[in-house]
């Protein structure tokens, strides 16, 4: 026994009618959001009927899978060409499935000398080329081989915990407040006057400089932080001092740490 589907189409033609207290523009340009209007049915005329059997596809839905199919390798292709002619972009999709996104050979960071008490820290950071954070060193000058040796493990860990795509938020969180000595007074750094630990110290400055979170900080800022996406994209000069200068240095503080040299004329003629 064969099965046949059959499909009618009709075409309803209807109005709605509003009722205005005030006859003016702002009433005519929220009427379209009015649910209060009265439908009233003008004609319902049908249009054709579509017949098919159960369970097969005609042969335009085949031409149109086919088709469908076609364009879905030739996407695919062009995806694969561009990841493979792309090295950064191969890289961030190996990150996003579990692998390790390795530093540049050369990169950019700073180092931020302090003190906590009469414990000397040096914190080393290393960026990737668009500037998010992917590696730190903690150097400290008072403490024992085994506690160095330590300190020194532990920012491997951290290190590559980055560069397996683990946000930086997720280690401040989880290290701020951590509470042992050396703790107090910190000096040499000018928007953090006090850590209950190194780590505290350390997970604070990188959320100030990286993160841009000044609720950590003891010192307001001396400039206004602006998101990147604040800039003029076209702000060529702007793209290459970013590319150039380290993110965490400036803490994104980009244009007040600018020296604008372009109306400056040299004279490179020699006298004889």
């Amino acid at each position: 026994m064969k099965k046949y589907l059959v499909e009618t189409y009709y075409t309803c033609t209807f109005k709605t009618v509003h009722s205005l207290n005030e006859l003016n523009e702002k009433a005519m340009a929220d009427i379209d959001k009015r649910d209060d209007g009265i439908v009233e049915v003008i004609e319902v005329k049908l249009n054709n009927r579509k017949t098919k059997k159960v369970g097969e596809k005609n042969q335009k839905e085949l031409k149109k899978d086919e088709k469908v199919g076609i364009i879905d390798k030739k996407i695919d292709k062009n995806v694969n060409d561009i990841i493979q002619s792309k090295p950064e972009i191969h890289n961030k999709i190996k990150t996003k499935l579990g692998s390790r996104f390795k530093m540049p050979d050369r990169r950019k960071g700073y180092i931020q000398k302090a003190s906590i008490g009469e414990h000397k820290i040096y914190l080393h950071t290393g960026e990737y080329d668009d500037g998010k954070i992917g590696e730190i060193f903690i150097d400290t000058n008072k403490e024992g081989e085994l506690v160095k040796a330590l300190m020194n493990n532990f920012a491997i860990a951290i290190s590559l915990g980055l560069q397996y795509g683990v946000p930086l938020d997720e280690f401040v969180d989880a290290f701020i407040d951590t509470k042992f000595e050396p703790s107090g007074k910190v000096e040499g750094n000018d928007r953090i006057l006090s850590a209950t630990s190194i780590l505290d110290y350390v997970f604070r400055e990188l959320a100030i400089s990286y993160l841009g979170k000044e609720d950590l900080a003891h010192t307001p800022s001396i400039s206004k932080i602006q998101n990147s996406e604040d800039y003029n994209s076209d702000d060529k000069f702007l793209k290459i001092v970013k590319n150039i200068t380290s993110k965490g240095f400036v803490r994104s503080n980009y244009e007040e740490k600018l020296v604008d040299l372009s109306d400056i004329r040299l004279n490179l003629k020699s006298k004889n």
